[in-house]
Formats: structure tokens, C-alpha cells, sequence
């Protein structure tokens, strides 16, 4: 219940029309994945990567479905925070060789544009939707493995990572799904310059000193730290993440004068929330707030 209608007495079914929450609140705690492995508890969405015996590529049913679930959880309740990963030792090696690449040669220009498009919506999905996405990097992050990686908030990465944006050379750009848009932001021109020109791999210890991974772990804790994370992010104002997430996106684009008056809008938003209301009475008490992500 949402802090206006613990004050007006009114019900969510009473104050607003079932097809509207119908349309902008649903639940995916039992989503039913076809393509990957799916769990969710406690608010925290955990998507696997699921070809451990190719090291987890992917296919154009999987970048579709990926692309579909991301969607969707922009309107989802019962999830807050995600976790992506890889099973076995690896977290994705790109696009399957023989059933992405092979095929990908045999089309035509308006076939292709459809492909890449579809593959740059899912960076969209991922960047669109309010959870903070944290990617859990172990072994090969290879082409777009290593765009997802790169298009989560926040990512934990083992030593033996090696994260390469290959593109170059199977005769690509290095300007893929958003790439020489989101790298050099993450790591800065330079390095982003030298890592798609040369496609080289980024390894773990290197990627953590770049600022392209937040932390470097031990290979068997990196799943129970990415979700320890992802726990202490549900734990907190939910709702005010979203609204950071949001502006971090959008403010590249902005001028700082735009920025700060979006952030001021923003906030004052977050003011209205029972959160807000929730810190400040705990503090009052001296008691550690109970955020309940409204």
C-alpha cells in the first residue's frame, strides 16, 4: 500500500482501474524461462547463462527471450535486483558460432539490420528496466557476453576473467550494441579505444584497476557475492534505486544545467515516497531504517 492510500484509507483496487495495474504491475517471481535458467526470492532475480559444454553462447531464441524478460521487468513488483552469470567456469562466449554466425552470413541487408537491432533492444531492455543488473564474471566474457557484462550497473569479476570485445576480428566494428557509446564512460576513451580496436582480452586484476569491474573475487564465491550484493541493494529504498539507475542513464545526454534540474524533479519524487519518511524516523530513534521500496 502506498503512502497515499495509508492516508486516505483506500485500497489499491479502489483508487485505481484493474486494467491499468494489470498493465504496469506484474509479478515474474514464477517466470518459467525456456532458454536460460530463472530463479527469484527475496526480490533478487538470478538469470544463468546455460550451456556450460560451449561456454554459454548464445542463439536468437535466447537473445530474443533476454531481450522479452528485461522488458517485462520494468513493470515487475517481486523483482528489485538481478544477478546474471554463467554456469560452470565461464560467463558467455558471444553469439553461438554455428547457430548464429553461420547463418548470419547467408542473410541479407534487411535480415542483418534486424539481427543487430534486436541484439542493441536487449541493451535498451537491460539499461530500460529499474533493477540494478549485476554481472558475475568468471572465465570467458567474449563479444556479447562482454556487452552484457558491460551493460549491467555493477560487476564482480574473478582473476581469471578475460573479457574481450572481439568484433574486430571476425571483420566487425567494435561499435556493437552500444559499445563505443557505454565503454569509454565505463573505462574512458583511451583504453575503450584500444580495447575494440584490437579486440584484446581484458583481464580480471586489469579490468578492476580500468573501473571496468567494481570487484574481484575468488572463482567459488563469486555467485554468493554477486547475490549478497544484490540482497543489500533489495534491502534498501528500492524505488529511489530505480530513480538513480534512471538518471545515470539519462543524464549522458544531458548539459549539467539539464541534469541538475532533472535531479531535482527526481528527488523531490523520492521526498514523496514513506522511505524517505521511514529514514528519517529511524534516525529519529536512533534505529536502522526498514525500507519497503515505496
Amino acid at each position: 500500500m502506498t503512502t497515499a492510500e495509508q492516508g486516505t484509507g483506500a485500497t489499491g483496487a479502489e483508487r485505481v482501474d484493474p486494467t491499468l495495474v494489470a498493465g504496469n504491475r506484474q509479478s515474474l517471481a514464477g517466470y518459467a524461462a525456456s532458454h536460460f535458467r530463472w530463479h527469484c526470492e527475496g526480490g533478487v532475480a538470478t538469470i544463468t547463462l546455460d550451456r556450460p559444454e560451449r561456454k554459454n553462447p548464445l542463439t536468437f531464441a535466447s537473445y530474443a527471450e533476454l531481450r522479452d524478460l528485461f522488458g517485462r521487468l520494468k513493470h515487475a513488483g517481486d523483482v528489485h535486483a538481478v544477478v546474471i552469470a554463467g554456469a560452470g567456469d565461464n560467463f558467455c562466449s558471444g553469439g553461438d558460432v554455428h547457430e548464429i554466425i553461420g547463418p548470419l552470413v547467408r542473410l541479407t541487408a534487411p535480415e542483418l539490420l534486424m539481427f543487430t537491432r534486436m541484439t542493441g533492444d536487449l541493451v535498451k531492455a537491460m539499461r530500460g528496466c529499474p533493477q540494478p543488473v549485476i554481472a558475475a564474471v568468471d572465465g570467458v566474457c567474449a563479444g556479447a557476453g562482454a556487452i552484457i557484462a558491460m551493460a549491467s550497473d555493477l560487476r564482480l569479476a574473478t582473476a581469471r576473467s578475460r573479457t574481450s570485445f572481439l568484433f574486430n576480428r571476425v571483420g566487425l566494428a567494435g561499435c556493437d550494441m552500444g559499445a563505443c557509446a557505454m565503454l569509454p564512460r565505463i573505462v574512458g576513451q583511451g583504453r575503450a579505444s584500444e580495447l575494440l580496436y584490437t579486440g584484446r582480452p581484458l583481464g580480471g586484476p586489469e579490468g578492476e584497476r580500468w573501473g571496468f569491474f567494481n570487484r574481484i573475487v575468488a572463482p567459488e564465491v563469486l555467485l554468493a557475492e554477486a547475490l549478497a550484493m544484490a540482497r543489500e541493494l533489495v534491502a534498501g529504498p528500492t524505488f529511489a534505486n530505480g530513480i538513480t539507475k534512471t538518471m545515470l542513464h539519462q543524464e549522458w545526454s544531458m548539459t549539467i544545467e539539464q541534469a541538475i534540474e532533472a535531479e531535482a524533479q527526481a528527488q523531490a519524487i523520492c521526498m514523496m515516497t514513506g522511505d524517505f519518511r521511514r529514514a528519517y524516523e529511524a534516525f529519529v530513534a536512533k534505529q536502522r531504517p526498514k525500507f519497503e521500496g515505496h
